[in-house]
């Protein structure tokens, strides 16, 4: 019974995360909460209108993400609900087909949802969660940064009181620009102050719910002030009402028409969903279960086909305004849910009065805790090419959508780790005066081989884009010895397995040896490499007599056989 219970735990993180709440918790989740829903509520509703449904949709569709990722997500801050890239590529895939074939849109987004959930729910059963370990630290990094400046221009609009019709970075960055003249003086000056106090107030007291504060005290201005009167945007009134379960509206030809469209925005909606979560994770030293979040993303979507909702993905700038809170469990998600039920049934006009260039200003100051400039920094004191990935990465997701620069990214990275291994690091192995052991006689001074002994070590596995590489190294070695070479010992301490061309030049290179006079010799063997060794009879002509355990025997092995001669 205990062993079903901690299986049902595995399955279901968010419950054995609830069920060991600290009551420590409590204040930075309701704060976070609170605030979240404040800012959600307006977002999400623009984003029902960016997907191409009513704009209570947009609220309809945080609700069930809210509740089932709080039960099966792996990430305790991860805020998952409509997210802008997901609600763009929703209108464009239902659009065309409703001016074509007509069709009830409402029912199209809830049954895209719905394929959007399957092809990440089999994505976790099928485990493709492992695809997430692609995503490397500078990744992460320059990720983050990315979306951050996504974040701060898409809010140019809101504090500047500026229309601005375009929906790229550079687009917005441009046309603001372009349309300084029409700025709206209160909206601006609303928005600056807003966001000084939330700089004064973190960096003068660090455990005080600014952003709440903000949005209160910027309502209050408007009431007070009259605001509205004046041109500054508020939320305005709020549609009444739940969502209710609904089975789309399930046609072959229009299934087969979205899969598609559904297998890219659960491409895109994992990616944003995980390099979120494992951003977040990074940053406050815990894990998240990659594959797990597969399951609660596509869950999350069948949530939402099932309650008149559209597909759904995180949303860094709630997870990041959460984050900046103190939130430390998914208890800050039911708090932000009981909030918009509530506002959904009763408190409607009491946000009415919230004004967009408050919102737009703490949506800016969380992204710029997301620009983590020291680490680029140590990035690039550690490694170029380290860093290089990571300012490709933030220029793909501003340069092309999201996906096609973590696309970039991951293959950079790939070149990257493909590069070191197929011109890895070697070493030969001798003694170092006073020091015990074997070293790389290149890193001490006074370092020396055994005469008619070369022991050398290749610092990768052995496969078909390096073993050239390894063959010319070492023959350059043992040619580089004043003292003719008799035995060549290779050291597979780093060489966990071979791939049949590695198999094929190491046979040459054998014969190569034997016919110069030079015995090959093996040592610190791991068995895996000791079987593929066999199965491909390479090991017949080494000889098993020469694979030795450790670097001692077979030193012993040689000095005996000197001995022997002599």
């Amino acid at each position: 019974m205990l062993k079903k219970y901690q299986v049902t735990l595995l399955r279901i993180p968010g419950l054995k995360q609830l069920l060991s709440y600290q009551r420590a918790w409590l204040c930075g989740d309701v704060l976070a909460g609170v605030t979240v829903a404040a800012y959600l509520i307006p977002q999400c509703m623009a984003y029902g209108e960016l997907a191409g449904v009513q704009p209570v949709v947009g609220l309809w569709a945080i609700l069930p993400p809210m509740i089932i990722y709080t039960l099966l997500g792996s990430s305790p801050q991860l805020s998952v609900g409509p997210e802008s890239t997901t609600a763009v590529m929703t209108a464009a895939a239902i659009a065309p087909l409703v001016a074509v074939n007509g069709g009830n849109y409402a029912s199209l987004a809830s049954l895209l949802a719905l394929l959007v959930g399957i092809v990440c729910i089999i994505g976790y059963f099928t485990k493709l969660g492992f695809l997430a370990d692609l995503l490397s630290k500078p990744i992460l990094v320059g990720y983050m940064a990315g979306v951050a400046v996504i974040m701060i221009t898409g809010q140019l609009g809101k504090i500047s009181g500026i229309s601005l019709e375009a929906n790229t970075v550079f687009g917005e960055v441009v046309e603001f620009f372009g349309k300084l003249e029409q700025i709206h003086q209160p909206t601006l000056i609303l928005g600056l102050m807003v966001l000084a106090f939330l700089f004064i107030v973190q960096r003068r007291f660090p455990n005080a719910p600014a952003p709440l504060l903000a949005v209160l005290l910027a309502t209050a201005s408007v009431a007070l002030f009259h605001l509205e009167r004046q041109g500054v945007a508020v939320v305005g009134e709020i549609p009444a009402g739940l969502p209710h379960l609904t089975l789309p509206q399930l046609s072959t030809q229009e299934i087969s028409t979205l899969l598609a469209s559904a297998l890219g925005i659960a491409i895109v909606g994992y990616s944003d969903n995980v390099l979120t979560a494992r951003a977040f994770a990074t940053r406050n030293h815990y894990k998240i279960d990659s594959n797990q979040e597969l399951l609660a993303l596509g869950t999350s979507n069948l949530g939402n086909g099932l309650m008149q909702g559209f597909p759904v993905s995180s949303s860094g700038s709630r997870t990041a305004i959460a984050d900046s809170l103190g939130s430390k469990s998914q208890v800050f998600s039911l708090v932000a849910l009981v909030v918009v039920i509530l506002v959904l049934l009763f408190l409607r006009p009491l946000l009415a009065q919230f004004p967009k260039a408050a919102l737009g200003a703490i949506v800016i100051y969380a992204a710029t805790k997301l620009i983590e400039i020291p680490e680029f920094l140590r990035l690039a004191r550690f490694r170029r090419s380290e860093l290089f990935v990571a300012l490709m990465t933030t220029v793909g997701v501003l340069f092309t959508d999201i996906l096609v620069g973590v696309g970039i990214a991951v293959g950079l990275s790939v070149i990257d780790l493909f590069a070191r291994v197929a011109r890895p690091h070697d070493a030969v192995l001798g003694e170092v005066p006073g020091l015990p052991g074997l070293h790389d006689i290149e890193d001490w001074e006074g370092g020396k081989t055994f005469p008619g002994l070369l022991i050398y070590r290749y610092d990768a596995p052995l496969c078909f884009a390096n073993v050239e590489n390894f063959k010319r190294r070492a023959l350059a070695a043992i040619e580089s010895e004043t003292t003719p070479v008799e035995w060549f010992v290779l050291n597979t301490e780093a060489i966990a397995e071979v791939d049949i061309t590695a198999i094929d030049t190491l046979t040459e290179f054998h014969s190569e040896l034997t016919a110069r006079g030079i015995t090959f010799a093996m040592t610190r063997v791991k068995q895996d490499l000791y079987k593929q060794l066999k199965r491909s009879h390479l090991l017949e002509k080494i000889g098993s007599e020469h694979i030795y355990l450790t670097l001692h025997t077979a030193i012993a092995a040689f000095q005996a056989r000197e001995q022997h001669f002599h």
